[in-house]
C-alpha cells in the first residue's frame, strides 16, 4: 500500500485547500499520474502518483484544507506493505519504477483514458477554473495533447474549435471605456500607486461667512461661497508652500510653485474633468467668482482645450451640493494636495462660553503626498484655511 501526501513545496507553506480530484476511488493509476489539485497561498499544486496501482481511499474532500504531511489518497500497488512515498523520493528508486511500467506503455493509455485525464499545468487549470471554463471539454493543442494557456483563453473568448462547450456570458450593457474615462482612470491608478497618500479631515463653521454672502447678495453683489474657498486656500497656499508644490524625484527636489493655479474639479456628462483657475492670489473675490463661472461653464459644455486642464498646482473638489460628509480625494499628478469640501449643515455646536448654538458647519478633507509634507504640516494649513472662512474680515486684509 502506499499513501499519497501533501509533501512539502516550498514557498514557506504549510497548509493548503484541495480544489479537485482526479481520480476517484477503484480508478488504475500509473507513476507520477496527477491525483489531486491543492491551493496554497501563493501557488496551485498538483500531487503525482507515487506508485501504479488501485485507488482504495480518499482522506478529505473537496474543499478542506489540509497541512503538510497529511496523507490525502490511499493506492494499493500491489507491495502488501504501507508506504508513504511522495515525488520527493530518491531519483534512483524513482527510475526504478518507471522503468519497470514503461515496457506496458499500452497500460498506462488505457488507465488515462478510463478516467479522461486531460493534461495541463496548474495554472493553466487555475485560470480556466477562475473562468468557469470545464477544462475537461477543451481540445489541448500541445504536445500529446496538453491544454495550453492560449487554448483556455481561447476558450474563454468563445472560439469553436478550441472548445465543445463553454459558460455563456450573461447579457449586459455595456459603456464604453476610452477617451476621457480611459485618460482619468489611467492618471488616478498611476496617482494612488505611486503617491503615499494621507488624508486629514477636519470641520468648517460657515455661519459668519454665509451670512456676509447673504448680506452682499442683499446690495446687489451674487457672489458664490466657492470663490471665497478659492480666496482663502490661496493665502492658506502663500504662508505654507510646501502644499502648492510637487516632488520632482527625477532631481531629488522639491519645487515650490510661485503661483497659485487651482484646478476645479467638475463633474460633466464626460467625466471628471479638472480646469486650471490660473493666478487665483493675484485675483480678487469678484474676478474670481467670475472667473469660475465661465470656466465651469465651458467644462459642462465641452469647450475646455488641452491648455485649460493643465499646470495645476492644486486642486479643490466641492461635493457639497451634491452631499456626503467625508472623502479621501486622489491627489492630481504633479501636485502635492486635493482638498474636498463636503455637504454644509445645520448642526448645534457647544460655543466657548458653553453655550449650544446651531451653526452651518462644513466637513473637509486634505489629501497629500506624505514624501512632501507631514500631519503636522496638514494640520497647519487647514487651521489657517479654516480660521479665514470662519472670521471673514480676516480675510479682508489679504485682499488684493
Amino acid at each position: 500500500m502506499a499513501d499519497v501526501k501533501f509533501h512539502d513545496i516550498g514557498e514557506g507553506m504549510n497548509e493548503g485547500e484541495i480544489t479537485t480530484y482526479f481520480v476517484k476511488i477503484g480508478d488504475e493509476v500509473a507513476v507520477d499520474q496527477p491525483l489531486v489539485e491543492l491551493q496554497t497561498d501563493k501557488m496551485v499544486a498538483e500531487i503525482p502518483s507515487p506508485a501504479a496501482g488501485k485507488i482504495t481511499a480518499i482522506h478529505f474532500k473537496k474543499g478542506e484544507v489540509v497541512t503538510v504531511g497529511t496523507a490525502l489518497i490511499e493506492i494499493d500497488d500491489g507491495t502488501g506493505k504501507v508506504s508513504d512515498e511522495t515525488p520527493s523520493a530518491p531519483k534512483k528508486k524513482k527510475a526504478a519504477q518507471q522503468k519497470r511500467t514503461k515496457p506496458d506503455q499500452n497500460k498506462d493509455k488505457l488507465v488515462s483514458s478510463s478516467y479522461n485525464r486531460i493534461l495541463a499545468a496548474p495554472y493553466t487549470r487555475k485560470v480556466a477554473r477562475d473562468h468557469d471554463i470545464d477544462i475537461e471539454e477543451i481540445k489541448g493543442t500541445g504536445p500529446g495533447g496538453r491544454v495550453t494557456e492560449e487554448d483556455v483563453h481561447n476558450a474563454i473568448e468563445g472560439g469553436t474549435e478550441s472548445v465543445s462547450r463553454t459558460v455563456k456570458e450573461p447579457e449586459t450593457d455595456t459603456i464604453p471605456y476610452t477617451g476621457i474615462r480611459k485618460q482619468i482612470g489611467d492618471n488616478l491608478t498611476k496617482s494612488i500607486t505611486t503617491i503615499p497618500h494621507v488624508t486629514h479631515f477636519d470641520e468648517v463653521d460657515l455661519t459668519d461667512l454665509l451670512e456676509f454672502r447673504r448680506q452682499l447678495k442683499q446690495e446687489g453683489e451674487s457672489v458664490s461661497v466657492v470663490a471665497f474657498f478659492l480666496k482663502a486656500v490661496t493665502i492658506a497656499l502663500k504662508e505654507h508652500r510646501i502644499f502648492n508644490a510637487h516632488l520632482d524625484e527625477e532631481n531629488n527636489v522639491i519645487r515650490l510653485s510661485k503661483s497659485c493655479h487651482i484646478g476645479l474639479a467638475t463633474n460633466t456628462d464626460k467625466g471628471l474633468l479638472v480646469p486650471v483657475l490660473r493666478d487665483v492670489d493675484q485675483k480678487n473675490i469678484r474676478q474670481i467668482n467670475m472667473e469660475m463661472k465661465e470656466l465651469t461653464q465651458q467644462a459642462l459644455d465641452g469647450k475646455l482645450n488641452a491648455g485649460d486642464m493643465k499646470d495645476g498646482t492644486f486642486t479643490i473638489s466641492n461635493v457639497g451640493p451634491i452631499g456626503g460628509t467625508g472623502a479621501t480625494p486622489i491627489i492630481n499628478q504633479q501636485q502635492t494636495a486635493i482638498m474636498a469640501l463636503h455637504k454644509t449643515k445645520k448642526t448645534p455646536v457647544v460655543l466657548e462660553n458653553d453655550e449650544i448654538a446651531v451653526r452651518q458647519m462644513m466637513n473637509m478633507s486634505l489629501s497629500f503626498d506624505h514624501r512632501v509634507a507631514d500631519g503636522v504640516a496638514s494640520v497647519e494649513f487647514t487651521n489657517r484655511f479654516i480660521e479665514l472662512l470662519e472670521k471673514p474680515n480676516k480675510m479682508l486684509l489679504e485682499l488684493v
